[in-house]
């Protein structure tokens, strides 16, 4: 591949590290599976899984079926979780490429069952808890104001021991998935927690355990250890970004792994009072000098960013003029006197002193980092530092 000027430079050593320090914090004996869904949040799947698993991940957790089976087809052996939905059509591909699926209702269950026992096989199978996070998951009946009594979840317990019976069905773990754990009150987090343990208790007591027991995201592994259980599940931490501002702990340090990258490709000497791109919404207030940067929104930079973000260029801001385009961006680079074409633009990360990171962004957009890094689309080409 040629050196491409706009290019997602991901420091693979940064994930490494980040991966044992999570590794570090978590409880003793408690696995953790590396989260890698959305191309490892943009990441790259296949790069962010090898390191991953070479610096303490045993199990990885991809959204979607065909995320399983890219890993699979590059050789990757250990167990990968499916969290979303199996379509019919899909089902076949759990048995073929050994994947672990997730049981949210009877109704998957049965799919599940039913298909594994039509193949002869057999599919290894997590079930899901809804307790209170309202997306997928086996729903108690005492889910809203006040307290669950033991009766309440009756049901629920009569349905996942159900499940458990079901032919064709390997049943190697349980979990939920925490709604506010990166809040400063964690008030709704620790009341899904206590609901999830009596739950599991209900089904101890019936004689139904499970080898892996699981809730802890990336928030609740850096801020409630008492849900780390037999496995974490950490995200965004991962590529070294906090859940939200605040949450990562005293002694805990992550290095973000992504920098967005492009050059100067146009500079130009503007007089006063000329406008600027799309809608003509900039106009110079004195003379000075514009630079286009090919960056845009279908690379993943947001045109909430018009006239508000900046870029670096030699290690100084450079303000965004004008409306982002959908290939282009242009920055005024007048206070920069030694600015040329062919210069490194830095869209975020650090370049000389300065730092414009994925918080400020995610800030600026008022959204999370998850979307991001997340946006950065596949026409931008990764390049993997090994450090």
């Amino acid at each position: 591949m040629r050196d491409p000027v706009t290019y997602a430079e991901i420091d693979l050593s940064a994930i490494g590290h980040n991966v044992r320090e999570l590794r570090r914090i978590a409880a003793p004996g408690a696995k953790l599976m590396a989260v890698v869904k959305a191309n490892a949040y943009g990441h790259g799947c296949l790069e962010t899984a090898r390191v991953a698993l070479s610096n303490g991940a045993e199990a990885l957790g991809v959204a979607r079926i065909e995320e399983g089976q890219r890993l699979r087809e590059a050789g990757i052996g250990v167990p990968i979780l499916v969290f979303g939905y199996p379509s019919v059509s899909g089902v076949e591909q759990l048995v073929h490429f050994d994947l672990t699926a997730t049981i949210f209702s009877m109704e998957t269950a049965r799919l599940l069952s039913h298909t594994a026992v039509s193949l002869g096989g057999r599919i290894r199978a997590h079930i899901k808890i809804d307790t209170g996070m309202g997306r997928l998951g086996l729903l108690p009946d005492c889910l809203g104001p006040g307290r669950c009594e033991d009766g309440e979840v009756a049901a629920l317990i009569s349905e996942v021991s159900a499940i458990c019976q079901m032919k064709g069905l390997h049943i190697e773990g349980i979990y939920t998935h925490f709604a506010c754990s990166d809040a400063p009150d964690l008030t709704h987090a620790t009341d899904q927690f206590r609901l999830f343990m009596r739950i599991l208790d209900c089904l101890s007591d019936r004689g139904i355990r499970f080898p892996l027991r699981h809730a802890a995201n990336s928030a609740a592994l850096l801020a409630q250890p008492e849900t780390h259980l037999d496995m974490v599940r950490p995200g965004i931490a991962l590529y070294g970004l906090s859940p939200s501002p605040g949450c990562c702990p005293a002694g805990v340090t992550l290095r973000p792994a992504m920098s967005l990258k492009s050059r100067i490709v146009h500079l130009k000497e503007v007089p006063e009072a000329f406008t600027v791109s799309y809608g003509c919404t900039f106009q110079t207030d004195k003379r000075t000098r514009i630079a286009t940067v090919p960056v845009g929104y279908a690379d993943g930079f947001n045109r909430l960013l018009s006239n508000r973000g900046q870029m670096l260029v030699r290690g100084v801001r450079a303000p965004i003029t004008g409306r982002v385009c959908m290939d282009l961006t242009m920055i005024e680079v007048g206070h920069i006197p030694e600015a040329a074409v062919g210069d490194e633009v830095v869209v975020f990360g650090r370049q000389g002193p300065e730092t414009i990171s994925i918080d400020e962004l995610a800030l600026t957009q008022e959204t999370i980092t998850y979307e991001i890094v997340t946006s950065v689309s596949e026409r931008v080409p990764r390049v993997f530092l090994h450090g």
